[in-house]
């Protein structure tokens, strides 16, 4: 078997499940947030997410998490969301500091619930999310 390596200049990469309603919704959601546009995005079902994943030792199986990869770190479950939120505008850092005093077990236990629960919850789209013109560039 062959690995592919793919080199990506970016500070940080969103790899979010591309049919979710929620994933779909958290990555507007960053994306009207970070005003310094540090973060890019890929679908974990597209070509790129998929070597991306197995890059950093992640199944490419259908993911019940957001990962966030920064510089050489995969960071998957609580640990990406609440490292996203540190590097956002405004208030949300402060989700990263007060997040972090909860035990890893409990942040990741109600991480995985609400995973489990995500398509019936929020529902599944056919297609991956469509970005605004102004934000195409972000997407990898």
């Amino acid at each position: 078997m062959a690995f592919v390596v793919v080199a990506i200049n970016m500070e940080y990469i969103v790899l979010y499940d591309g049919v979710c309603n929620l994933c779909n919704r958290l990555v507007q959601f960053i994306l009207l947030h970070d005003s310094r546009g540090r973060f890019r995005f890929a679908a974990q079902q597209s070509a790129l997410g998929q070597v991306l994943l197995r890059q950093h030792g992640l199944s490419t199986n259908q993911m019940r998490t957001v990962v966030l990869l920064e510089g050489t770190r995969a960071y998957t479950h609580s640990d990406a969301a609440l490292r996203i939120a540190r590097h956002l505008s405004g208030w949300w850092p402060l989700c990263y500091w007060i997040g972090g005093l909860v035990p890893k077990f409990f942040r990741d236990a109600v991480y995985e619930f609400i995973a489990a629960h995500r398509y019936r919850w929020f529902g599944r789209s056919e297609t991956c999310l469509l970005p605004r013109p102004e934000w195409r560039t972000r997407f990898l």
